[in-house]
């Protein structure tokens, strides 16, 4: 089959990402860091990495991984939402063949009775 005949759905999956950071409004939140856990999907065409089997021609999800750990210890927040759309634009900065970023940010134990809280946003790159 011709390429041209396959709609792109490509995905690269960080699932789970456990990182420590300060996080919340409350003033017991910014006393010590705390647990966070985050999914990612990525969407890019990853024909190319099909093809020649290298990873220059991909979503280098280790380098992603490592630079979203960095940026959630080394950060503080109030809000989840501002620091799903910082990882966002650490995807778009960090690989050119990132498309759209799908991200979901979870706090465990956040709320009494839930397991944990959290946020789901999607962006398109140069799409704002």
């Amino acid at each position: 089959m011709e390429e041209d005949t396959y709609k792109m759905k490509d995905k690269i999956n960080i699932k789970n990402l456990v990182v420590y950071g300060v996080i919340g409004i409350n003033s017991w939140e910014r006393e010590t860091k705390q647990k966070i856990e985050i999914d990612l999907e990525i969407e890019s065409n990853l024909s190319q990495a099909m093809k020649s089997d290298n990873i220059n021609d991909t979503v280098n999800y280790r380098t992603i991984s490592k630079k979203i750990i960095q940026h959630v210890e080394s950060s503080e927040y109030y809000l989840v939402e501002r620091l799903a759309d910082s990882l966002i634009e650490i995807c778009f900065e960090e690989d050119k063949n990132c498309n759209s970023v799908n991200i979901t940010i979870r706090k465990p134990g956040a709320v009494r009775f839930a397991e944990s809280v959290g946020v789901s946003i999607k962006r398109i790159k140069n799409e704002k």
